[in-house]
């Protein structure tokens, strides 16, 4: 009956309306684990690590070119206590970036958030993975993004603008006065690469948690209730078609 249902859903998204840029915020590990009934709920962030290569998959399958993966929002990180924030950031160091790292991956890697805080060794293992994969000209671009708060990329944002006009002799009234939304996008952790399309939370949650708050204006919103490492490819096929659905109203103004 699975294969059934996927292969409907794979048809009814032969000629659908897709995204170009898929944002994950990867919900429900620990709730998935203890569900699982493991002991230790912060095995589910190796599954949900594990996982994130499962997801990259269907985007190729569907040409979705741009993704970004929420690892953890720096109120995470503050809030964990030590031994599970150690154990996830080992994860993204053995699991997530050097499966972005092997042969064949066709995924150029970016970065966002305030990495200077992170442990030497992630912030090394992410960087590691940005330089290797920079050559890589598939057009296939996959946003690590990690001690991250929107409120925080719009201010440094902000201050980075201001910083740069003071090298070109401006001050602060020219800056104000000539000031846009391009060059505040220039700014962003993640400037040159576009906003997303579509953002999927599992787990039931339905907030943004600050995820992109500027980069999300325009995007359309996808709430699922099962946990991230449960998320399935009949999951992720059914978010495209309400994304699909959606976008075909608005553009016809229904």
């Amino acid at each position: 009956m699975y294969r059934l249902y996927a292969a409907l859903l794979r048809r009814q998204l032969k000629h659908a309306v897709l995204p170009g840029h898929i944002a994950l915020v990867m919900d429900g590990n620990r709730r998935w684990a203890r569900q699982m009934g493991f002991d230790n709920p912060s095995i589910g962030h190796r599954y949900g690590a594990e996982h994130v290569e499962d997801a990259l998959a269907w985007c190729t399958e569907f040409d979705i070119r741009h993704v970004s993966v929420f690892v953890a929002s720096t109120d995470n990180l503050h809030k964990r206590g030590t031994d599970e924030i150690a154990h996830l950031m080992r994860m993204l160091e053995e699991v997530v970036t050097q499966r972005l790292c092997k042969v064949g991956s066709p995924w150029r890697v970016h970065l966002a958030g305030r990495l200077d805080s992170l442990p030497d060794s992630t912030r090394a293992a992410l960087k590691n993975a940005r330089e290797t994969t920079a050559e890589h000209d598939t057009g296939f671009n996959v946003t690590i993004v990690v001690d991250y708060d929107g409120h925080n990329e719009i201010v440094d944002a902000v201050r980075s603008l201001l910083e740069s006009s003071h090298r070109t002799g401006r001050g602060p009234a020219e800056t104000a006065d000539r000031i846009t939304e391009t060059d505040i996008a220039d700014h962003l952790y993640t400037r040159g690469l576009p906003d997303p399309d579509l953002i999927i939370r599992t787990s039931g949650e339905q907030r943004m948690s600050g995820f992109l708050l500027w980069q999300s204006a325009r995007a359309e919103l996808y709430f699922c209730d099962t946990y991230w490492p449960g998320f399935r490819r009949i999951d992720f096929m059914r978010a495209l078609r309400t994304f699909s659905q959606r976008t075909k109203r608005r553009l016809s103004g229904a």
